[in-house]
């Protein structure tokens, strides 16, 4: 039911759908092109879809801001991250159709990325963001995209694996502003994220019970979660009481304003300490696996920093230099107990038995 028309040099085609005429540019001189091009949306027409012509409308924007009122809506946690992964997007894609959004064009993406020398892992953030984008736009009726591209991922090969010994912890707080110092400490005894505990208002905070709680959706894996106080934490707590304001909500807060970002103290004490490369997160680390040394239930000690599955939680239970130390010390004073008393048995005789002198004497 289509044509083919000329305008200039260059061939046209019109056809319809549901009453609607589109016109279509081939963008060649050749008629050839411009009856295969007809044929392919008629095609498109009497299957059922949308005429690829409605989708070289679509441009990356359109859906950069599909993606970002999805994060708002449901009230994502990582929306200030997925806005970090849409900049560089951005950068790259900006103005885009989405048909032109093709496996070998993210390809080169991730060339260029690798030569910006940004981490596999942020590479891979940024491209579950536009593999997302791509997948609200699919599902969307009628469809912003007829087809998702295959979309490569890298291997990550760069997972921290920080964390802080007590003595290093112990100068970082002292090199801290006072006012970071109670965020770290319950960083480094609970293992919470950062965002979960500068979020934390005296509404969390129950004196008479001695906990901290978060409700399912203030969680990131969207579990509720509690905490029972120490004695230390406990008076931190009431500490920080003692210093609220009334214009302020937040246990944590800089001068009444809730503290949002502190980078830059964050960098300078590491410094100060001679403890640099350290992460905020590396706490959380810290946290875990001060846990697991101090004898705490794995069950029990995944739930207080909430970790929801194993696997995760085996990967912040770091094993240090330190660690690797003792268990050496241990294994070589037992093999030396073993040469022992296989060494006084023997030298007994056979099948004779060992006073207590000799095996308090061996156990030494």
């Amino acid at each position: 039911m289509g044509m083919i028309y000329k305008r200039g040099n260059v061939y046209w085609i019109k056809y319809y759908r549901n009453g609607k005429a589109y016109f279509e540019s081939s963008k060649s001189d050749k008629e050839g092109e411009a009856k295969k091009l007809l044929r392919k949306r008629e095609g498109e027409i009497s299957s059922g879809k949308l005429p690829g012509i409605y989708f070289d409308r679509i441009r990356f924007e359109e859906l950069k801001e599909d993606l970002l009122t999805d994060y708002r809506l449901n009230q994502r946690k990582s929306l200030e991250r997925v806005e970090m992964s849409l900049k560089h997007l951005t950068d790259y894609f900006e103005g885009y159709k989405i048909t032109q959004i093709t496996t070998p064009k993210i390809q080169n993406y991730i060339e260029q990325r690798l030569e910006e020398e940004a981490a596999h892992a942020t590479i891979n953030r940024e491209l579950a963001a536009l593999k997302r984008m791509l997948n609200l736009g699919a599902k969307q009726y009628p469809p912003k995209v007829d087809r998702v591209p295959y979309i490569p991922m890298l291997a990550e090969n760069n997972t921290r694996k920080g964390f802080f010994e007590h003595h290093e912890y112990l100068a970082l707080l002292k090199a801290l502003p006072s006012e970071m110092r109670p965020v770290v400490t319950f960083g480094y005894k609970t293992g919470w994220r950062k965002s979960e505990i500068l979020n934390l208002t005296w509404g969390h905070i129950d004196f008479e019970e001695r906990t901290v709680r978060l409700e399912a959706d203030e969680t990131k894996n969207k579990e509720g979660r509690v905490v029972y106080l120490d004695d230390e934490l406990l008076k931190l707590f009431k500490m920080q009481w003692l210093r609220r304001r009334k214009d302020c909500a937040h246990v944590f807060h800089r001068a009444g304003k809730r503290i949002r970002d502190f980078r830059g103290a964050w960098k300078k004490a590491c410094k100060d300490a001679n403890i640099e490369d350290r992460l905020f997160h590396d706490l959380r680390r810290t946290g875990v696996r001060n846990m697991v040394r101090a004898g705490i239930q794995e069950q029990v000690a995944m739930k207080i920093p909430g970790h929801k599955t194993r696997a995760v939680f085996d990967r912040y239970n770091i094993v240090s230099p330190d660690d690797l130390k003792q268990a050496a010390q241990k294994i070589g004073k037992f093999h030396e107990m073993v040469t022992k008393t296989v060494t006084i048995e023997d030298s007994g005789g056979k099948g004779q038995k060992l006073s207590k002198s000799q095996v308090i004497k061996i156990n030494k």
